[in-house]
């Protein structure tokens, strides 16, 4: 078993910073990804942004330059750095673990992001 706990959500002005974080506990092994989704109301989940066990990431196009995603594998810990956070980044954002040899995803309960214009 795998859990994921989401924090560091909040309200904030546009313009302003929030850094997510997302601990990782459980059986944790081999190959993995972890990442950020991210749920508008009445929207489709997201990706926002990725990191595997290797260090490569992925970032969704609406937020490059803005937010950056690190993982700190002694800890199975992932953050997501947001930088010049704008009203349209408000959603609920969900961390993500998926651990390739099992093919398997995990994920959290959602921290919500509001940004204010």
């Amino acid at each position: 078993q795998v859990q994921l706990v989401e924090s560091g959500g909040g309200l904030v002005q546009a313009g302003g910073s929030l850094r997510l974080s997302c601990a990782a506990s459980g059986s944790i092994f081999g190959i993995n990804a972890m990442g950020w989704y991210r749920q508008a109301p009445g929207k489709q989940r997201e990706l926002v942004a990725t990191i595997t066990s290797g260090g490569r990431t992925n970032y969704a196009d609406s937020v490059k330059g803005r937010f950056t995603i690190s993982r700190d594998n002694a800890k199975n810990t992932v953050y997501l750095q947001m930088n010049s956070l704008k009203p349209e980044d408000t959603a609920v954002y969900y961390c993500n673990l998926y651990q390739v040899f099992q093919a398997k995803d995990y994920w959290g309960q959602g921290t919500q992001v509001t940004v204010s214009s």
